[in-house]
């Protein structure tokens, strides 16, 4: 018996909470997974599993083992994958995360193209304007719009992405235009709160970077509704251009500090570090690679 189908064996069996719960999910005998397991804790040599009548839990070393198990199976699979993916088409379910205020325009034009392209993969989409831990909660891959710097994460930039600092017309003339980034710190500024950094706001000229901590009435977790709340007039926003740009155009909001607007902001395809990349998620991220390429110039990435 192999160590590969013992280590299975022994993940089975933590991930469904007990020897039956496995033997039920894989369809196999709870005495053969047993075995498994008591084989592979005798050649380590070390118990991996306390186990009484009512419950199971991992020892110390076994949390070890559970967690780096995890890896190596991950990699067996995806390189199995690989290599099987260079001969057929890339298929299966993808589950992918993008943000809410994205997703729901000009990134479902991309989706929908995807799926039209690749008719053997099936796409679990989650939109939702917030970071998710993609290892944690089982994501092939994640757009995200954002300075990136993570790096247990491999990230491929698809476009660049402007992101406005604007208010209502009125607003900027009970206040006035702020010409310096540490104004906004004594005005009236509304705070997206999925924003990672949230409250405070950097703003670069040249190499020179500021940092302001900001503060207002409303704090909410949609550009939309902080778009809505801005043409309401209840102060300054840092918001994705392409959400505002139809506003900007008919002078319903002006933009700001223009000249302190970061440049570094992207839209990126990020995934899980691993070594055999599957050919599902290849071919989802060269596609979106293509995509974005072949409308560069667009309000997204632009100076009007």
């Amino acid at each position: 018996m192999d160590s590969l189908t013992r280590m299975r064996a022994f993940m089975q069996v933590v991930d469904s909470g007990g020897f039956s719960a496995a033997a039920r999910d894989t369809g196999r005998s709870k005495a053969l997974i047993s075995k498994y397991v008591r084989e592979l804790e005798d050649d380590l040599g070390v118990r991996l599993l306390n186990r009484t009548t009512r419950q199971l839990s991992l020892t110390e070393a076994g949390q070890v083992y559970y967690q780096e198990a995890g890896n190596i199976v991950q990699q067996f699979d995806d390189l199995q994958s690989a290599v099987s993916d260079n001969h057929q088409e890339p298929r299966g379910r993808l589950k992918v995360a993008a943000p809410r205020s994205f997703g729901d325009g000009e990134l479902a034009l991309a989706f929908a193209d995807f799926m039209t392209t690749y008719r053997e993969i099936d796409l679990d989409l989650h939109l939702e304007d917030r970071f998710a831990d993609l290892v944690e909660e089982g994501f092939d891959v994640a757009i995200r719009i954002a300075s990136l710097a993570d790096s247990s994460m491999i990230a491929r930039k698809l476009a660049n992405f402007r992101i406005v600092l604007c208010a209502h017309p009125d607003v900027i003339k009970a206040h006035g235009a702020p010409t310096d980034p540490s104004a906004l710190s004594e005005l009236p500024c509304i705070v997206d709160t999925n924003a990672r950094n949230r409250s405070r706001w950097t703003f670069k000229m040249g190499n020179q970077v500021q940092n302001v901590v900001v503060s207002g009435r409303l704090e909410v977790n949609s550009p939309a509704a902080a778009r809505v709340a801005t043409l309401a007039g209840l102060g300054f926003v840092r918001t994705p251009h392409a959400l505002v740009r139809e506003d900007l155009e008919a002078g319903r909001l002006v933009t700001v500090l223009d000249a302190y607007e970061p440049n570094d902001q992207g839209i990126f395809a990020v995934y899980p570090h691993r070594r055999h990349l599957s050919g599902k998620v290849r071919a989802f991220v060269d596609y979106m690679v293509d995509w974005f390429q072949k409308r560069q110039g667009t309000d997204w990435d632009e100076k009007n």
